[in-house]
């Protein structure tokens, strides 16, 4: 099985346990004298061997991506921690810079009155839209890397 299979997989099976969890969950409390419509215990079983199986799966994918080397010295677990750090460092600059600009304040920057004090931004908001589009495109860029390491890789044992 390839990485990438394994990740389609992994995801497959998170959202099957959280259905089957929903389910379970519904139908684990019933009103006396009435049948629930699904067995609340059968369902509990289904997700306990849903958790192994993605607990094992899990454990196969992050051994991969710790021995799997995109360059060397620079493994696909090093890769995905640098796209986590691009993810937080967009939402930072993207977050400041809207701040800057005025965006999400509810109310724009308009004056009612000549007698009001103008809001003035503590930021240059173009630099960080140009910081941030070189980060998006720094993600884009690891993220094509990941992809094709994911569907060139065998998962390890």
């Amino acid at each position: 099985m390839l990485l990438g299979e394994a990740l389609a997989d992994r995801a497959s099976k998170r959202k099957q346990l959280e259905q089957v969890a929903a389910r379970a969950a519904a139908v684990a409390r019933y009103q006396e004298g009435e049948e629930p419509a699904e067995n609340a215990n059968e369902l509990l079983a289904t997700g306990r061997t849903l958790v192994g199986e993605l607990r094992e799966l899990i454990r196969r994918i992050n051994r991969t991506n710790s021995a799997t080397e995109l360059e060397p010295g620079f493994t696909l677990t090093d890769a995905l921690a640098l796209r986590d750090g691009y993810a937080a460092q967009y939402k930072l600059v993207t977050a400041v810079a809207d701040a800057g600009a005025g965006s999400g304040q509810g109310v724009a920057w308009a004056r009612q009155l000549r007698s009001e004090l103008q809001q003035v931004s503590a930021v240059h908001v173009a630099d960080l839209r140009a910081e941030a589009d070189r980060i998006a495109e720094a993600r884009r860029n690891l993220d094509v890397r990941i992809q094709q390491a994911g569907w060139a890789t065998e998962l390890l044992e």
